[in-house]
């Protein structure tokens, strides 16, 4: 049996599947069956006591069976779901195939969560994955559902679930990964259409490093039949050392076309998941061809930073995206504002429209004038002018850690509400101009800026290194953007290395103009 981690996945056989968790404290077993955006259809997608069967897929008192063969044909994965009417404490949830025990996983909840997505059965290609995913709701199985379309199919499941007033509606919470190094593309916790995307990266990451370890193999296989081939000198240079020498080149070429076959194979696929996303996905996950920047807004739980890719792995491009508020600030990179002057306005552009539900109110710190060229359309969410002179920087971060600090005291004294807005703060040219203090204040907000919804930028070089303690704590606590083209990110299942082009805010005027506005 497979010990998983959240976000590990396994293959499955395809036989029958059957899910069970076990805890401290009573629980109750459901499941979702849900589109590509992991939303239910109908009522008949929800899977409760109160409604236990549906097609492929049975709750019973203790447990859910599935059976994959079964279930609906345009379904693309099953959520298997463990929830309490009280906190669930450690959660260990496995799952047996054809009566075979094949994995489980255990849970931890830190936030007084009340139910949990434990496990994901999903389509991959013709067969089926087991995912260990962990997200947890502090609002319970009414929050779960609503989050997943079934808020108007489960109403009585729904009511008998806790309401707890301090986590924000629809936030999961639960088995995040902790942030790595700056320079390591790190899975976070997410939901819906960011989740998807991780997913769909995490297995194009895998067939990567089957890529490379077939390739790796080959040659090393290749190098130990050459040397046995040339090892005797007295049959070094016969025709028989010829023939087992284009016998081992022969060998190796073809272990590297089936394992190039099978990556276009899984490259492909991916392909078409992505594109079939692109369709549905909210603007601020989607690319800028997406029908979606022509609808209105919808909620996004994270905004696409760019595109992931590998030249020697082929034509592959996976978005990268992170959730939002952003709870790390992103750190562009660069000398010179002005060069990164199309990525700040695509970041800008997808965060005021990841949150169409909540006003949005942006600060820019633009010393050298840098991003005139489309602040003008950002005037109706602009706090006031973009600063241009060093002595309104302090007056300005100061007024959003007094903001910090008192939705801080609210939160202390069990007073706090989510926050009613999302703020954007765009701090570029950083550090010069800005005096010490202003270090402390970004510093102050990394730490409290979740409590006003603040999402944070930094342009400048990094300062990681830094000899100024607070400017380099700040540098190394940031998602940092690198935008010197060969800069290679890492990814977190199998360390292969990707090069990121960030995006960039279409040239075009008209279409800029739409973009920038439409937040």
């Amino acid at each position: 049996m497979k010990q998983l981690q959240a976000g590990q996945n396994i293959p499955l056989g395809g036989g029958v599947a059957r899910f069970q968790v076990n805890a401290a404290v009573p629980l109750t077993v459901s499941a979702l069956v849900v589109a590509a955006d992991l939303r239910v259809g109908s009522a008949a997608d929800v899977l409760v006591a109160e409604r236990p069967a549906g097609p492929g897929v049975r709750v019973e008192e203790a447990a859910v069976v599935v059976t994959p063969d079964a279930v609906r044909a345009d379904a693309q994965a099953v959520l298997l779901v463990a929830a309490a009417q009280s906190g669930l404490g450690v959660v260990t949830a496995s799952l047996s195939e054809n009566d075979a025990a094949v994995a489980e996983f255990v849970i931890a909840p830190q936030a007084g969560e009340t139910a949990l997505i434990c496990f994901e059965l999903y389509r991959r290609g013709a067969g089926w994955k087991l995912r260990a995913v962990g997200q947890g709701y502090a609002g319970g199985l009414g929050e779960l559902l609503r989050a997943h379309g079934a808020d108007g199919f489960a109403a009585p499941v729904a009511a008998a679930a806790p309401t707890v007033l301090d986590a924000a509606p629809g936030a999961p919470t639960g088995a995040a990964a902790v942030p790595g190094p700056q320079a390591e593309v790190t899975p976070l916790e997410v939901g819906h259409g960011l989740e998807r995307l991780w997913m769909i990266f995490e297995d194009a990451a895998r067939s990567a490093a089957a890529l490379e370890s077939a390739r790796g193999y080959a040659t090393e296989r290749l190098d130990q039949e050459l040397s046995a081939a040339v090892s005797d000198p007295a049959t070094r240079n016969t025709p028989a050392a010829d023939a087992a020498r284009a016998a081992a080149q022969r060998r190796h070429d073809e272990l590297t076309a089936t394992a190039e076959q099978n990556h276009r194979r899984d490259s492909a696929q991916l392909q078409r998941e992505l594109h079939e996303a692109d369709a549905v996905l909210p603007a601020a996950l989607a690319s800028w061809k997406s029908p979606a920047w022509d609808r209105p807004a919808a909620p996004a739980d994270g905004i696409r930073l760019g595109e992931l890719y590998a030249l020697d792995r082929g034509a592959l491009r996976i978005p990268y995206c992170v959730p939002v508020p952003l709870n790390r600030p992103l750190w562009v990179d660069t000398e010179s504002s002005a060069a990164v002057a199309p990525v700040i306005g695509a970041l800008l552009a997808r965060l005021m429209r990841a949150a169409p539900g909540r006003r949005t109110l942006v600060d820019i710190i633009d010393l050298t004038g840098a991003f005139t060229g489309f602040t003008g359309m950002l005037a109706p969410v602009l706090v006031g002018p973009p600063i241009t002179d060093h002595s309104d920087i302090s007056p300005r971060l100061q007024r959003l850690v007094d903001a910090a600090e008192l939705a801080e005291m609210a939160y202390n004294s069990g007073q706090a509400t989510p926050p009613a807005e999302h703020r954007i703060l765009l701090a570029a040219d950083f550090p010069h101009g800005y005096q010490s203090a202003d270090a402390q204040r970004l510093v102050a907000l990394l730490a409290r800026g979740d409590l006003i919804g603040l999402s944070t930028i930094i342009v400048g070089a990094d300062e990681s290194e830094a000899g100024d303690g607070t400017v380099a704590t700040l540098s190394r606590a940031c998602r940092h953007l690198p935008t010197v083209t060969g800069t290679p990110l890492f990814d977190p299942w199998t360390g292969n290395a990707w090069q990121l082009d960030l995006d960039l805010l279409p040239h075009e005027p008209e279409q800029r103009a739409r973009i920038l506005r439409a937040g």
